[in-house]
């Protein structure tokens, strides 16, 4: 009969050997134990309330595309530049928590376009960079890993139906220090001008904070926004960065599920009665 050790021994041979042969998978990750996906940013990311229903930032999506070893920690904050960002303290709050081998997703452009509120303008090609290698740099500072997000595209078509640029010169400012600083780049700029494109001027309604009068007791006249999501666009996004985090393995690739389901319901989105921060 076998003894406790030689029973103990063999079974830690069989997982060691189950590992080698990719048979045993990892026990799934406690809230202690996940790493901690961050996100910067300003109202396309921004995590609404109950109140602000269906609007819906892409950093309120993304836990959808992420198993539980991967959990987001939505910071963004509507609004806000990379300048604001700063100077209200967010970064400040999330590099006291962030740990080494958490991400930190880092997205701004719209408000930093606001050349009439010297709170929020940056210049592309000085205090915009300088901004964003803050947060690069002192992520990295931490041992956690800086990704640099393009600002996504609002819905804006020309006459003909074809969806146009609108953030000037902050996309190509960005992917300029992502190359500089061997930054990871989610290229949503261009993603989402190419997703806007295949939906066309009626589809993407669908996805941007379109509401008809009545039909949304927190819009009882409506909306009809360009910039900001509701739930099916938010999550859509989400899909784009999802997928190019993937593709691109910054994350491991067992971090991510259902990035080719389609059918993914708006009710899977909450809305906080309370914001997270």
């Amino acid at each position: 009969m076998p003894t406790r050790r030689s029973a103990l021994l063999t079974a830690a041979a069989a997982i060691t050997a189950g590992a080698t042969s990719g048979l045993v998978t990892a026990r799934p990750a406690s809230a202690a134990t996940a790493v901690r996906v961050y996100v910067a940013g300003d109202s396309t990311a921004s995590t609404y309330v109950t109140g602000y229903r269906p609007r819906t930032g892409w950093g309120q999506a993304l836990q959808l595309f992420l198993t539980p070893d991967a959990s987001v920690v939505n910071v963004a904050k509507s609004g806000a530049s990379s300048k604001s960002f700063v100077d209200l303290g967010r970064l400040d709050h999330i590099l006291g928590l962030i740990r080494s081998g958490d991400y930190l997703l880092i997205s701004f452009g719209h408000n930093d376009e606001k050349t009439d509120d010297p709170a929020r303008y940056t210049e592309p090609a000085t205090t915009y960079q300088s901004y964003l290698s803050q947060y690069v740099d002192k992520a990295r500072a931490k041992g956690a890993k800086p990704v640099l997000i393009t600002p996504v595209e609002r819905r804006r078509f020309t006459s003909a139906g074809v969806a146009t640029a609108s953030h000037g010169a902050y996309p190509a400012a960005m992917r300029q220090l992502a190359a500089a600083k061997g930054v990871p780049l989610v290229d949503l700029s261009t993603s989402s001008m190419a997703l806007w494109n295949r939906l066309g001027v009626e589809g993407t309604k669908a996805c941007f904070l379109f509401l008809s009068a009545g039909q949304s007791p927190n819009y009882p006249a409506g909306a009809a926004d360009n910039t900001h999501f509701q739930a099916h666009g938010a999550i859509e996004v989400a899909r784009l960065i999802g997928t190019a985090l993937q593709s691109q393995a910054v994350l491991p690739a067992a971090y991510f599920k259902q990035l080719t389901n389609t059918s993914i319901p708006d009710s899977k989105i909450v809305w906080p009665a309370t914001a997270p921060y």
